[in-house]
């Protein structure tokens, strides 16, 4: 297998744009992207595309042929990829495999999303089937989303004696690193007392602690060692990529098994723990080498709980740290320097590219105004629903 080169990036900013279509959202972030590249759409030799049943891609997800059909046909495989939210992971790991393989020189991996109202609802269309284990936690518990999350940040409470405070302090850091971010939706700043006086949503998290759902789009460009030396650009190497599912016996909340199995030599939150250890594995790096994080980030319990839950911290740290300022982007392991989901708000399958993209701004010491200094190992982190998992660790 040989090396992988980022060509270019480039993203649509987070919002609500109802004059746009999910598609028109797409050819923009791919534009851009194949512009920081220094590439035309004719030299695309294959486009990876996170899957969505949420709205556009012909009604079936198939999001890569409709933007192929629309702006490039030259007979390049259109490939796509489902996984929640964490098909945008899954479509880079996907098209650095086809460049790692030898199968193609240049290729695009692509997330694109309008999402509906309310806290991430389950796509229209699809029927209502009692074998659905998530139709049933929707009819028969009535569990959005936040419950998952509120249920997880009330039993570290119990556990590790995290506060209100704290995790409002988490909140306040998302929102403090998206000030200086053109792409963010939320980019004013919040204090502790405004996220403690929003609306409680699911106790103990308040509205400003859970993410709210966005359109959003963002693209990458993966290519040979040769093609991106050939081009000039920055060199930033996918260093390793891995996708993983849940294990039996992971102890996290699963509605409605409601950890019926848990077993304790399982890690929690197994699928995305489990892909990124392999993505480190893959790069021949533990969590020492990784000078930032780029992780999804839905609620505040995210904030604290993933960077222990990797590896990166001890149960319990990240209190600590947040407390001090070392989770910061002048911090020992600086998270989000992006924002996160907290301030884009969660465009489902955009979200995993958009991590990527942001990587690669750093290492490149682009991100003005959010650059966390000597940055030279970045590694992504996303869930998505079906206990999927995906990560990436790129290096310049």
């Amino acid at each position: 297998m040989r090396p992988v080169y980022v060509l270019g990036v480039g993203a649509h900013p987070w919002g609500k744009f109802p004059d746009k279509s999910q598609l028109q959202l797409a050819i923009e972030a791919l534009t851009a992207a194949l512009t920081d590249a220094r590439l035309g759409w004719r030299d695309l030799q294959g486009l990876v595309a996170a899957s969505s049943r949420f709205e556009g891609g012909m009604g079936w997800g198939l999001h890569a042929n409709e933007v192929m059909q629309a702006i490039a046909e030259n007979g390049a495989p259109a490939i796509n990829v489902g996984g929640g939210c964490a098909a945008g992971g899954i479509a880079v790991h996907t098209a650095a495999t086809m460049i790692a393989s030898g199968e193609c020189e240049v290729i695009a991996a692509l997330g694109a999303e309008r999402m509906p109202k309310g806290f991430i609802p389950r796509p229209p269309g699809i029927p209502d089937d009692i074998t659905d284990t998530d139709y049933l936690r929707w009819v028969a518990i009535g569990a959005t989303n936040p419950a998952y999350w509120a249920i997880e940040a009330r039993r570290r409470m119990h556990e590790l004696g995290t506060t209100a405070e704290t995790y409002a302090q988490a909140s306040v850091l998302m929102h403090d690193n998206a000030v200086a971010n053109p792409l963010a939706r939320y980019r004013k700043p919040i204090t502790v007392e405004d996220v403690l006086a929003s609306a409680m949503v699911s106790d103990p998290l308040h509205l400003l602690e859970i993410c709210a759902v966005s359109d959003g789009a963002a693209a990458i460009v993966l290519g040979s060692e040769a093609q991106a030396r050939r081009l000039g650009v920055p060199l930033v190497q996918v260093a390793g990529s891995a996708v993983a599912t849940g294990r039996f016996g992971d102890p996290a909340v699963r509605i409605p098994t409601i950890s019926m199995n848990a077993d304790p030599t399982v890690q929690h939150t197994s699928e995305v723990g489990g892909a990124v250890r392999a993505a480190l594995e893959a790069a021949g790096m533990g969590p020492g080498d990784v000078d930032l994080l780029e992780m999804a980030d839905n609620s505040a319990w995210h904030v604290l709980a993933w960077p222990e839950l990797f590896g990166f911290l001890e149960p319990g740290q990240a209190d600590w740290m947040i407390e001090r300022g070392e989770l910061g982007i002048g911090g020992k392991l600086p998270v989000n320097p992006s924002g996160g989901f907290l301030s884009f708000g969660e465009a489902t399958t955009a979200q995993g590219v958009l991590q990527v993209c942001e990587i690669v701004w750093q290492l490149r010491q682009q991100a003005q105004g959010r650059q966390v200094p000597g940055a030279r190992v970045g590694l992504s982190a996303v869930l998505g629903l079906g206990a999927n998992g995906a990560s990436v660790v790129l290096k310049s």
